[in-house]
């Protein structure tokens, strides 16, 4: 998921890392990026999820970058913070995921979406306590992991000894397969209640959706209506709960 063309600025923010070369790219979308479909799926995914949510609940979008998500549903009403490394601005506070400044117990509900393959293997574990301490008791986490072992990464090393990464190892150093996120968040005692997979990664799908994004959007509504078994996606949205 690396090919983003539109450069979009917010001259008060503050930015590092992909966010100094990319400039605000999640809320400017380039049509032509490979994996727009999935993102369109996804974030109508997290739509959902947060509309049936109550406003008054306290909602922190960790490792949110430039805020996207935060400031739409801000300006709707919602009580949600986010908190980025890489970006600061009226709508992000700026910390590390593996050590927030936030008092135990302090979230209701808490976003982690595209971040945890960020960091290496090690730092994963740390990550996931850190949501643990500062979710309120039966607070409700969202997840979004991609999947190392999707369907055509299993075709791939099945012919050639080679898996398919969901992005380059620089940038996703902690790819991994699902289950060893699902193995990660259950130590944390966190427990899984739902799971939903975009985009199966068919050979055909896969190849018109590399080529042309912005034309197979119709296919996608079809593929991730009746063969978007999670084990064989490319983006898993994980649904979990504090114990």
């Amino acid at each position: 998921m690396d090919r983003i063309v539109r450069f979009s600025m917010n001259s008060d923010a503050q930015r590092s890392g992909e966010y100094s070369l990319k400039g605000d790219y999640h809320k400017n979308i380039d049509e032509t990026w490979h994996y727009y479909p999935v993102f369109l799926f996804k974030m109508k995914a997290i739509d959902k999820f947060l509309e049936e949510l109550p406003k008054s609940l306290k909602i922190l979008d960790l490792g949110c970058g430039e805020g996207y998500l935060v400031e739409r549903y801000q300006k709707l009403g919602y009580n949600i913070i986010g908190l980025d490394l890489n970006y600061l601005s009226e709508f992000v506070r700026k910390g590390d995921i593996r050590a927030t400044p936030f008092e135990n117990e302090t979230f209701d509900v808490v976003l982690c979406l595209d971040v945890i393959e960020h960091l290496p293997f090690s730092d994963q574990n740390l990550a996931l306590k850190e949501i643990y301490r500062i979710l309120k008791k039966e607070g409700l986490v969202l997840l979004a992991l991609p999947n190392l072992a999707h369907f055509a990464s299993r075709v791939s090393f099945l012919c050639t000894g080679s898996l398919i990464r969901t992005s380059v190892i620089e940038r996703h150093p902690g790819d991994r397969p699902i289950i060893e996120y699902l193995n990660e968040i259950e130590k944390n005692n966190l427990t899984v209640i739902k799971r939903r997979g975009i985009f199966p990664t068919f050979i055909f799908t896969s190849l018109l959706t590399w080529y042309f994004p912005q034309r197979v959007i119709f296919l996608h509504k079809i593929i991730n209506i009746l063969f978007a078994y999670p084990n064989w996606c490319f983006l898993n949205l994980i649904y979990c709960k504090k114990k």
